[in-house]
């Protein structure tokens, strides 16, 4: 009797972890499928390519965890104040640290809308310090130039979304 309660009381739970699993896979695929073709029609590198995916797959195991503690049953206002808490202390720490956060969007930005690749000859317009490489890498947070005098030059990604680039 007692196992029947038990087995009926967390059956709509279990059927819905199944379906919560399901949807996640079926995201990450279709994410997956997306990017690769983006890649292939941008003529974005593999390596590119993978961290996009993983960055997405990161998110959504996050959204995973949340829809699943929801689902069986924590309390709502206390799940609240802890994820606020949590993005409050990531914001401070972010905040502490906004370079790394914003060369870690602009890779991202760089991916879906950066109109160079590896391989190109570029000029990057700086009255200061300007550089003329070609693109040998770009990376989450930095993109890997070499000069014509061989010069291996690591240059943050959020300087090429807000400097003049020239293609050579």
């Amino acid at each position: 009797m007692f196992e029947n309660f038990v087995l009926s009381h967390y059956y709509g739970k279990i059927i819905g972890t199944l379906i919560l699993i399901i949807f996640m896979y079926l995201i990450r695929f279709g994410i997956k499928k997306v990017v690769l073709k983006f890649s292939a029609y941008s003529t974005k590198t593999d390596n590119r390519s993978k961290l996009i995916i993983k960055y997405f797959n990161s998110l959504l195991l996050i959204l995973f965890i949340i829809f699943f503690i929801i689902l069986w049953g924590v309390d709502a206002d206390k799940l609240i104040t802890f994820v606020g808490g949590a993005v409050t202390f990531i914001g401070v720490a972010f905040f502490a640290q906004w370079s790394v956060l914003s060369n870690f969007t602009a890779g991202v930005i760089m991916f879906f809308a950066f109109p160079f690749k590896i391989g190109d000859r570029i000029r990057i317009q700086d009255k200061d310090f300007p550089i003329e490489a070609e693109i040998d890498d770009i990376r989450a947070f930095h993109t890997i130039l070499i000069t014509a005098e061989g010069e291996r030059i690591s240059y943050p990604n959020n300087l090429f979304l807000q400097k003049s680039v020239v293609v050579l």
